[in-house]
Order: C-alpha cells, then sequence, then structure tokens
C-alpha cells in the first residue's frame, strides 16, 4: 500500500511538471492551490478530507487505505515539488511522453494500492456513492465527477489543455495494460473495512 500511495504522488508530480494540461483532480487541487495559497499536497488532502466526511454520512464502508490515502498523497506530493527534482521540458515532444509516463506510473500505483486491499480511495468511493444513488453507469458517474472538478479547478486557475484530455482518455487504458502485466484480477480484491482490519489484528 505505501508503495502504491508513493508511486500515485510522484505520477501526480510528474503529469503536473509535463505542464500540458493537468488531470481533471489535479487541476482542482491546483486551482484550490493558486486560489487560497494553500500548496498542492495540502489541496489534495483537504479535498480528500472532505470527501471521507461525506462517505461517511452516507455509510460507506472506509478501511486503512481511505484514509493513508487522504492523508500521505498530499505530503508526498508536496515533498516531491520541494524538492524540485522532476523539471519541466523545453521539447514539447518531452512533455508529452512524460504525461505518458506519468499516466504509467500513476496506473502502477493503482494497481499496487488496490491489491493492498486496505480499502478504496476517497474518489473511488465518492464514484461508489454517486453511483448507488442515482443509478447513472459507474463510467458516466466518474466522467460527471471529473468533469465538474475539471470545470471548478479551471476557474480557480488550474490549468486545463490537451493534457487534461490525454489524462481523462489515457488512464484507463494505461491502467488495463498495467494490470494486464501484472495478471491482475481486480474482481478478486475484497477491501478490508477499519473493522475487518482490526479484528483481523486482534486474532
Amino acid at each position: 500500500m505505501a508503495f502504491g500511495l508513493f508511486f500515485c504522488a510522484l505520477g501526480i508530480v510528474v503529469k503536473i511538471k509535463a505542464n500540458i494540461g493537468y488531470a481533471p483532480w489535479d487541476v482542482f487541487n491546483v486551482g484550490l492551490s493558486k486560489t487560497f495559497g494553500f500548496s498542492i499536497g495540502f489541496s489534495n488532502t483537504l479535498v480528500g478530507i472532505v470527501i471521507v466526511i461525506i462517505v461517511l454520512f452516507f455509510r460507506e464502508r472506509i478501511g486503512f487505505g481511505t484514509v493513508s490515502n487522504m492523508l500521505f498523497i498530499g505530503i508526498i506530493i508536496d515533498i516531491i515539488l520541494h524538492a524540485n527534482i522532476i523539471k519541466t521540458p523545453n521539447n514539447p515532444i518531452f512533455n508529452y511522453l512524460m504525461l505518458i509516463i506519468g499516466l504509467f506510473i500513476t496506473s502502477i500505483g493503482t494497481y499496487l494500492y488496490i491489491s493492498s486491499a486496505f480499502g478504496a480511495g476517497p474518489r473511488d468511493s465518492l464514484m461508489v456513492i454517486l453511483t448507488k444513488k442515482t443509478k447513472i453507469p459507474v463510467g458516466v458517474c466518474r466522467s460527471i465527477i471529473e468533469l465538474i472538478v475539471t470545470i471548478v479547478g479551471g476557474l480557480l486557475g488550474g490549468m486545463v489543455g490537451i493534457g487534461t484530455i490525454i489524462s481523462v482518455v489515457g488512464l484507463g487504458f494505461c491502467i488495463q495494460v498495467t494490470f494486464k502485466i501484472f495478471r491482475f484480477d481486480v474482481k478478486s480484491i475484497k477491501h478490508e473495512s477499519f473493522y475487518d482490519t482490526l479484528r483481523d489484528k486482534r486474532k
């Protein structure tokens, strides 16, 4: 799980540094950062906290991984950005290549995180709630959420561009390829809630 969170955070930074348009949630986080003066990592954490509160209000199960996702990805993002070891390329070809690499890094992080089975991430849980309450297909719910955060984030100053479109279309493909390489069947995973984890530890 820890490696998964690290790769998710690293993927976010790489995609931001590609500088050709951020992924939807990154548009929103950067927009909050520019508007309120927060760090990008803190904005990510703050959004995660709000979403977890919503998830709890609707009585969805959360796990150790859900809270770890909420807290640590933002911290890791800020550490990597502060270290300033990832630079924005000057060549447009490398900008696009960097974005694609960022998508695959995120996909590896997603694989590691999900396979730990410690609970879905806050944003995934929000998608599940919307699907349950509206009866709208999960893919449509995800698109609605990403469209809303992209519009709001763009209005707040987050970068919306060709990279945003590539991220929306390409992330699913990259995840599919990654899962195939690792022969990972997401349907085989049953996530643990906090109660499940504590019960197992007591045993």
